[in-house]
């Protein structure tokens, strides 16, 4: 396996939501500052993202969604979901870095990378957009990575919040398995275990129902003993996580209660699921010292486990 690959641009600080508001430029401003003060940013390879395209957006996004986010301009988007000037301009950058991560992998520059981005998406349905979210990344990415030959696309999710808009845009694909950990009940009010797929997708969507102030051991029994399972039967050619890290006990925006140990555990066992390509894409997580500590885990664990391939 090759190297562990970091996307990011201060493109994507311009996307200004009002200063209450706890998606902020902030966010990707610690984490940055967190892999420079722990030395993994001499140790990732920098990608730049790509710019979506409109063509790409309208792989998971209607045509009347897309021309609305175009010309809305500023202010609320829907009640928690807000645009600046900039931030279609943010988003695109936000959309176009899973692109770029897809560019990479396919190229076997690395094997495993992690896309800081923001506005995040895993909320945005195809003609809505919501919980903060304009255009859905990680979908975007899957659609790209599909087109340039990566035929099956597993996601996994586990941000405190269920992806609702990743799964209704490929409830009813089979190529596309949606795999989520969220808690429940709690916004956005889906993601129920028998939400499994509709049509020919049904039975490519698995959804685990996690208890308020459930911790580690819940979700390692998850991670460990089932996900496996299930990406082995599935045999993608790429792995794409929503990672949201507001599942932190420290985290304000959310009732769960997984430590940083936790987080590795989660993340290692992510890692270890599969021998396949692997993106991992910021979703939540906004109490900023947790959030940088998280990313600097993540990052650590797909050094480890490039290094653990290589010494095989």
């Amino acid at each position: 396996m090759g190297e562990v690959g970091f996307v990011y641009s201060e493109a994507m600080l311009v996307h200004k939501p009002p200063p209450w508001h706890p998606e902020r430029s902030d966010r990707l401003v610690c984490i940055v500052k967190a892999l420079k003060q722990s030395a993994l940013w001499e140790k990732v390879v920098h990608i730049q993202p790509m710019r979506a395209g409109f063509e790409d957006i309208a792989r998971v996004h209607t045509g009347e969604y897309i021309e609305k986010v175009k010309v809305f301009g500023e202010g609320c988007l829907d009640f928690d979901t807000y645009m600046s000037g900039e931030s279609l301009d943010a988003a695109l950058c936000a959309a176009g870095s899973v692109m770029g991560a897809v560019e990479a992998c396919k190229r076997g520059n690395v094997t495993r990378v992690f896309c800081a981005v923001r506005p995040p998406g895993h909320h945005a349905e195809a003609d809505n957009g919501m919980g903060f979210c304009l255009f859905n990344n990680v979908a975007v990415g899957a659609r790209y990575a599909q087109k340039k030959g990566y035929e099956k696309v597993f996601i996994v999710d586990f941000d405190a919040h269920h992806g609702n808009g990743t799964q209704h845009i490929f409830e009813e694909d089979d190529t596309v398995f949606y795999f989520s950990t969220h808690q429940y009940p709690y916004y956005p009010d889906t993601g129920k275990d028998l939400e499994r797929g509709r049509g020919r997708g049904e039975g490519f969507t698995y959804n685990v129902q996690i208890l308020k102030g459930s911790g580690n051991k819940d979700y390692l029994n998850v991670y460990q003993d089932i996900l496996p399972d299930v990406v082995r039967r599935f045999n993608p050619d790429l792995l794409m996580v929503s990672a949201g890290y507001d599942i932190h006990v420290r985290d304000p925006h959310a009732d769960i209660r997984v430590t940083s140990e936790g987080i590795r555990g989660v993340v290692r066992s992510i890692l270890n699921a599969w021998d396949c390509p692997m993106i991992f894409t910021l979703e939540g997580g906004y109490d900023l010292d947790s959030l940088g500590e998280s990313v600097t885990i993540t990052i650590e664990e797909m050094l480890r486990a490039c290094r653990n391939h290589v010494t095989r």
